[in-house]
């Protein structure tokens, strides 16, 4: 079975499990003990069931586990075994005697087993990994309280009044434990809550030296050049964002947030080595808006983040940005700040950087996905867009998702290579045809082929009514049907194209990171919420990550959530290490977004060297929006912008 698969089971059986010890008790109160012993031996079944999914569960890695092993499961186990030996002989005997009552401790054994398997399955859904003190004493707290509440309840007044009657002057034992035992659950539930108000340190440092004392360099003097390289030109673009209503292909029209009031923006294209300048306007945007240049390794002042590298542009605003056209590739522009409805509405753009001396492709089509309002355009054409071009032309396919979801290419009727994965050449990818390619949120694919003698179709997320079908110049008659392609295998980039050297050993990293990216109750720019998280917590309270120019930096990204994240690192392209425990095998892949699917542990590595402060984050939007994201720090570099409500 899968990580996944595993994690569903689990939960199946935990809830089970809540559900068998609550019929329990429940049956047992009614009088229905020959049900009530058979629910018991369920109970039973279901707790060791969980003890057999856990320990399984465990070899994916201890994150998918930590709390179970050290919560919830003794607290199950403990309350089982109680409720085992207090109330199954009694219901045992009790078959025999149908109608009879139930003795009180029986009862509140059986229904404290509920309590305990409903806090463990709690505190996986709504704090997850880390496990902390507070949350462990919060939870055993309120464990003892349910116990001592319904203790209060089952218990006979008779009874009570019986032990007063005795000792009218004096506490009753039970009255003794169950003020001893409010006590110490009010205590627990106390210290818990009040251990949830410690601040969290303000940086980790993976196993590397502290940050050095000394002067530092702001942001905002980490600034690009202000001239082309040699042979280069100036390339001079303005930008304006404000909303508009745009008319889509098929005349629909849609209220938009739009760069110069064009779905995409307009694309800037450069060489090598020429100098692009920008100057972004903001005429009316009321949340603000910036360029994040995504995939693209310039200066960190030119990056485009709020909160990091400057403030937003607010309406009547304006920022130039500047840099150096050094890293030829498909890549593509956006806001960043209010990013999830500012690029959902609009607010984006590609940007492809050629290489000076090479010819490029007679055809060469830069294709961004978007959706708009659930209808998919792909470039600024709905449906099925057609291109023509000389069989045996060289073609390039510039694919770019710049949704929050994956989306799955497929091309039939062509043989193709995937030259290259977020701007970064493979190395020796071979020809495949007949299976599909799926481009997480943010991420980029070039695909080359040769014009074929009959027409070839692009065909996207398996809808043959969507897509980019490629027509040879003279071809008369009818395009045939593209074929069915959801069954088409999945290209699995870590296994193609070539092995070659890479510039450092990921395994032997002068800092380690571990991100675990789960579901729980956090704080998310000062409110609490469900939120997405980063090891427990939401941004901006989750931990920079501090790193030195030149360290090599190795992170094990780990999904405990049932939700895909394609996780981002700004300024930086890192290498692709491993998923699962499976080395790639292929060509080395560099890639800035890469898919963190459900249950999956992925290590990558990258070197230091390029110094700022950089956001990294899952560029699934709304995640984003609701906490996943966190700051990489190099050590010697600050920044003076607040975080204010950066909402990615």
């Amino acid at each position: 079975m899968t990580t996944v698969q595993l994690i569903l089971l689990d939960h199946v059986v935990a809830l089970l499990g809540v559900a068998a010890w609550f019929a329990t008790g429940v049956t047992a109160a009614l009088r229905r003990h020959r049900l009530a012993f058979g629910l018991l031996v369920a109970a039973v079944v279901a707790t060791l069931a969980r003890l057999a999914t856990v320990a399984t569960l465990s070899g994916s890695g201890w994150w998918f586990v930590q709390e179970k092993v050290l919560l919830g499961l003794p607290l199950l186990v403990a309350a089982a075994l109680v409720a085992v030996l207090v109330a199954g002989p009694r219901l045992r005997a009790a078959r025999r005697a149908p109608g009879e009552a139930f003795p009180s401790g029986g009862l509140v054994a059986l229904l404290t087993a509920g309590y305990a398997a409903l806090a463990g399955l709690v505190v996986t859904f709504i704090a997850g990994y880390p496990l902390t003190w507070s949350t462990a004493l919060i939870a055993i707290a309120a464990v003892c309280a349910g116990a001592l509440l319904t203790s209060r309840v089952v218990t006979a007044p008779a009874t009570e009044a019986d032990d007063q009657d005795e000792a009218p002057h004096r506490l009753s034992r039970r009255g003794f434990l169950g003020i001893a035992g409010g006590a110490v659950a009010a205590g627990a539930g106390i210290t818990g809550v009040g251990l949830q108000f410690r601040s969290s340190p303000a940086v980790v440092t993976g196993g590397g030296p502290e940050g050095a004392a000394g002067s530092t360099v702001s942001v905002a003097d980490l600034r690009g050049p202000a001239t082309p390289a040699e042979g280069g030109t100036v390339r001079r673009h303005t930008l304006t964002a404000r909303t508009s209503t745009v008319d889509l292909p098929s005349g629909r029209a849609v209220e938009a947030w739009a760069f110069d009031g064009q779905l995409p923006g307009p694309a800037i294209t450069a060489t090598e080595g020429d100098l692009v300048e920008v100057t972004l306007r903001n005429a009316g945007i009321e949340d603000g808006v910036t360029l994040h240049w995504h995939g693209y390794d310039l200066p960190c002042g030119e990056d485009g983040a709020p909160g990091a590298t400057q403030h937003p542009v607010t309406p009547g605003g304006e920022f130039v940005y500047r840099f150096r056209a050094d890293q030829v590739g498909t890549y593509w522009y956006h806001t960043h700040q209010a990013s999830h409805p500012g690029v959902r509405k609009g607010l984006y753009g590609t940007l492809v950087v050629r290489p000076r001396e090479q010819a490029g492709e007679e055809l060469d089509l830069t294709l961004p996905v978007h959706t708009f309002d659930s209808t998919v355009v792909i470039g600024d054409q709905e449906g099925r867009a057609v291109h023509t071009a000389r069989p045996g032309t060289p073609v390039r396919l510039r694919l770019i998702n710049t949704d929050s979801v994956p989306h799955r290419f497929a091309l039939a009727g062509a043989a193709f290579r995937v030259a290259a994965v977020d701007g970064r050449d493979l190395n020796r990818p071979g020809e495949v045809r007949e299976v599909s390619l799926r481009l997480p949120a943010g991420g980029r694919y070039d695909l080359v082929l040769a014009m074929p003698d009959t027409p070839a179709t692009l065909v996207l997320d398996h809808d043959t009514g969507r897509g980019v079908v490629l027509r040879p110049t003279g071809h008369t008659g009818t395009d045939p049907a593209p074929p069915d392609t959801s069954g088409w295998p999945e290209l699995d980039l870590l296994h193609y194209g070539e092995p070659a050297a890479v510039p450092f050993d990921g395994g032997d990293a002068d800092r380690h990171f571990t991100i675990v990216l789960d579901r729980a109750v956090a704080m998310v720019n000062g409110r609490p919420a469900f939120a997405q998280t980063v090891d427990g917590r939401g941004f901006p309270s989750v931990p920079d990550q501090l790193v030195a120019e030149g360290d090599v930096v190795r992170y094990t990204v780990v999904n405990r959530s049932l939700e895909t994240h394609p996780w981002h690192l700004h300024g930086h392209a890192v290498l692709i290490l491993s998923r699962d425990g499976t080395r790639y095998s292929g060509s080395p892949l560099w890639v800035d977004t890469f898919d963190v699917r459900p249950g999956e542990v992925w290590e990558v590595a990258f070197q230091a060297g390029n110094p700022g402060v950089w956001m990294n984050h899952c560029h699934n939007l709304p995640h984003q929006e609701q906490g996943m994201m966190l700051r990489l720090v190099y050590d010697g570099v600050s920044t003076s912008f607040a975080h204010g409500q950066h909402a990615g």
